[in-house]
């Protein structure tokens, strides 16, 4: 299910009366729930959003949040939450909005439980039926598509209107939410949200939303500021008592703060685990850990200076997909597309391989092994030679790898996690040779293998990845094997009409082996010889609205 699923001459003016918007957003959720083509195309993330959330049994019919905190235990898990640092300057910008213009402010924590919630007393009575109270659970996979769950589904602003939501309980409502997120690590902390009934409707309410979480996160990083600032000068003592010898404060995080010497082995975190006395280091070496009120010491002894760990670093790879991703030790690295595929080729080939090989891996009968060499003398550069070795070019660090975990899971007859790692093909913007062999070969076996073991939860997961998404045999089998009561056989009827209407449309252009390529686009689309032939698999670049 996605945006292409209805061919609509028209889109969805969210700006325009809320009454039209109601009764339009209604007959669309109605058509694509049934399978028939909408009268105008829904957004992209709500059609997002209802795949999730038909793909984890959310009843459209059905509207009752679990209540994840009773009453007596929110206080309790309220205090001890890091939002509630930030309560006060919410209830300044929203609270009196919200009284004003009747809606409710909802604050989450980072699985979309309630905590806070605070608005006009008459709407708070017209909230508590429908769940929206404290203690209650709103991630799309326990209710559905709605602004909470959804923001933290996308780690986005978003706002949802009426009857996108999925749930039919919450047509007359209407929501925004913006996710906030730690300063310190990352990782969000949970949603800000503003909530009402569909007539009280206003197009601005989510940049509203979303400028109140940009102002909760400055908020956040001032005291985390301040709190570094405190830790740094009651304890730079420590560091100027070791004399020269390497050491460095961390926050309780793992976050370092001061060094000493300047830069030194510190990188910007350390994963200090509770009770460990050492850590570490990217370059082998062993550091010791002292535990101070509010954080850590971490200090290299000179004889740990002199003499480094044999240990073999880690190196992992996420690959699947349009951003390759290499971490060191904890240590993300910068990569380009060509340095991916060297470490690509080189995971593959764990004995090694040489500057010709990879030349004719990489570019074909034309490659240079000169302009090989320089690029992997970079790489080199960046991994250290406790990762890798020349004469041949091998990986000496332990591997882990997205695409090599596919294949092993295929190899061990487990498809459902071969297919739960599988969401997107192997390093898919690369024209390399060899890559796109690779990339080939493991999409072919895990559509066979899908499409043999007759298991249809792993097949309704293939369908919604990247290489299965646009596969007519295997929205076929879905519809043929997929329970009449589960909700998700009305999705993949709806996607596989898209694809055969689609298909016949571009009919002209089919090739002998029967795959059907829409002209000037590059996308293959597979498409089945009969019930029970097999179909080679095609891969294809991601589809555009």
């Amino acid at each position: 299910m996605d945006a292409e699923i209805a061919e609509a001459a028209t889109t969805m003016d969210l700006t325009s009366d809320p009454t039209e918007q109601f009764h339009v957003l209604q007959q669309v959720h109605e058509a694509v729930l049934s399978g028939d083509r909408p009268r105008v195309t829904p957004r992209s993330v709500i059609l997002d959003s209802w795949r999730r959330s038909l793909a984890a049994r959310v009843d459209p019919e059905v509207f009752r949040p679990p209540m994840v905190y009773k009453p007596e235990d929110v206080p309790d898990v309220r205090s001890a939450h890091p939002m509630r640092d930030v309560l006060p300057l919410l209830r300044e910008l929203l609270v009196s909005i919200a009284d004003e213009s009747s809606y409710v402010m909802i604050v989450t924590d980072a699985d979309g439980t309630i905590l806070w919630r605070e608005g006009p007393a008459e709407l708070c009575r017209l909230a508590d039926p429908v769940g929206l109270r404290e203690g209650t659970g709103w991630a799309e996979g326990a209710i559905g598509t709605n602004a909470m769950g959804t923001a933290l589904a996308v780690n986005a602003p978003v706002q949802i209107y009426s009857a996108e939501h999925l749930v039919r309980a919450y047509h007359t409502w209407t929501c925004a939410a913006a996710p906030v997120h730690d300063p310190d690590s990352g990782r969000v902390l949970g949603v800000i949200d503003i909530s009402g009934l569909l007539q009280e409707l206003h197009p601005a309410i989510v940049t509203l939303v979303s400028a109140s979480a940009r102002l909760a996160e400055s908020h956040l990083r001032r005291q985390m500021e301040l709190r570094d600032e405190r830790l740094r000068v009651k304890h730079l003592s420590h560091l100027i008592g070791l004399r020269g010898e390497p050491a460095a404060l961390l926050t309780t995080t793992g976050r370092v703060i001061a060094a000493e010497p300047y830069g030194g082995p510190w990188p910007a975190r350390l994963p200090i685990r509770a009770g460990s006395d050492r850590v570490l280091l990217a370059d082998g070496r062993e550091a010791l850990v002292e535990p101070l009120s509010e954080g850590y010491l971490i200090r290299l002894p000179r004889s740990a200076q002199a003499s480094p760990a044999t240990r073999r670093p880690m190196l992992s790879l996420s690959f699947l997909g349009d951003r390759p991703v290499a971490v060191l030790d904890g240590r993300e690295l910068p990569l380009t597309l060509r340095r991916a595929e060297l470490l690509a080729l080189l995971a593959l080939r764990p004995a090694g391989l040489t500057a010709e090989q990879l030349a004719l891996q990489l570019y074909g009968d034309d490659g240079n092994p000169t302009t090989v060499r320089a690029e992997i003398h970079r790489l080199r550069a960046q991994l250290g030679e406790a990762s890798m070795t020349a004469k041949p070019y091998r990986l000496r660090a332990e591997v882990e790898a997205d695409f090599l975990t596919v294949r092993d899971a295929l190899r061990s007859g487990d498809i459902r996690a071969a297919v739960a790692a599988a969401h997107a093909p192997l390093l898919a913007r690369s024209e390399a040779p060899a890559i796109r062999a690779e990339r080939d070969q493991l999409v072919t076996a895990l559509r066979s293998a899908v499409l043999d073991t007759r298991d249809h939860e792993a097949l309704w997961t293939f369908g919604q990845s990247e290489p299965g998404s646009e596969d007519i045999e295997v929205f076929e089998r879905l519809i043929g094997e997929l329970p009449a009561h589960d909700p998700r056989q009305a999705v993949a009827a709806a996607r596989l009409a898209w694809l055969l209407r689609d298909d016949d449309d571009t009919a002209d252009t089919a090739d002998t082996a029967g795959i059907s390529r829409h002209a000037g686009s590059g996308r293959a689309r597979i498409r089945p010889h009969g019930p029970a032939a097999p179909v080679a698999a095609a891969v294809r670049g991601p589809r555009r609205a």
